[in-house]
């Protein structure tokens, strides 16, 4: 890391807290003035100053708190007399590369002019939907899609399982028979079971969770068992078949707005930029062609794919 000096030190200051301008120099105390003397005000402080320049080419403070808001938190963390060099050495260095591109004619290349006509149309693609999306994520929003789709509700009926996935019916009535034998689950889970995920964590564990959350058949089969109980019989679904051990239930308390609210912004968000994106798509034409290149007529949008279970 280069070396930084009391200036950048200063500049740091006020690049962590904006509000504030770029304090000047103390200079010595002046003689008191004459009587008929008036103060004159300071002159402003710059707030977005050159911090550096890269032939001819310069760098703002703006620039610097920019790359700032991009800092993983952890890095936020450290002092602002080790932050400000260090985004400002990185973005003389971006630009510094960036110069040495053009010098070579890089973005004259096809491949390259592709890529950054990409990240360009991207660009504008996100910031058009931010604009559009943004101003709808209100206090008011989030609390009329809680008191819409949680506080109304009743709670819910969650049950705490294991499994045992296997390829075929016979392989499944066999752990049962292993089971009912006294085997232990986890051990045959970690063994047997080609649900490495769950295998692998916690012999098989799946953790608390509600019906819908779950393929029907399994689902279906599990909220009907007791809990410590295993399911007498193997249940099929389109993975495997699989043996169910019921651990605990519970019923699920409806939880407060404070526990949902980033799970409910995050739904909201997808609900702005679906409206976004149908309406921007409604005020154009739209022609599409088969792989061939002959126009397809008439022919409707194909359907999102469905969205996956949860779990499995």
């Amino acid at each position: 890391m280069r070396p930084s000096s009391p200036a950048a030190s200063i500049l740091a200051a006020a690049l962590l807290v904006p509000a504030l301008s770029i304090p000047h120099a103390h200079a010595a105390p002046a003689a008191a003035p004459a009587p008929a003397a008036t103060a004159q005000p300071a002159p402003p402080a710059n707030p977005n100053p050159v911090v550096a320049s890269v032939n001819g080419e310069d760098i703002h403070l703006d620039d610097v708190r920019q790359a700032a808001a991009g800092m993983p938190q952890q890095l936020r963390q450290l002092p602002p007399n080790m932050i400000f060099p260090m985004l400002l050495n990185q973005l003389i260095d971006q630009k510094a590369i960036q110069l040495a591109a053009h010098k070579e004619g890089l973005e004259n290349q096809p491949e390259i002019k592709q890529q950054m006509q990409t990240a360009a149309a991207n660009a504008l693609q996100n910031a058009y939907l931010s604009q559009k999306v943004t101003p709808t994520l209100t206090d008011a929003a989030i609390q009329a899609y809680y008191d819409q789709n949680y506080a109304n509700k009743k709670p819910e009926q969650e049950v705490h399982a294991r499994h045992i996935l296997v390829a075929t019916e016979a392989e499944a009535k066999d752990v049962i028979k292993q089971l009912k034998s006294g085997a232990d689950f986890a051990a045959l889970a970690t063994k047997l079971s080609t649900d490495k995920a769950s295998a692998k964590q916690n012999g098989g564990d799946l953790g608390w969770f509600k019906k819908g959350d779950m393929l029907p058949a399994f689902s279906d089969a599990a909220f009907t068992l007791k809990p410590h109980t295993i399911s007498p019989t193997p249940v099929h679904t389109q993975y495997g078949w699989h043996v169910i051990e019921v651990l605990e239930t519970r019923t699920a308390a409806v939880p407060k707005l404070d526990a949902v609210r980033d799970e409910i912004r995050q739904k909201l968000i997808q609900q702005g930029v679906r409206d976004a994106v149908e309406k921007a798509v409604s005020a154009v034409k739209v022609v599409r062609f088969d792989p061939s290149g002959k126009p397809i007529a008439d022919t409707p949008a194909p359907a999102a794919a469905p969205a996956a279970p949860a779990k499995k």
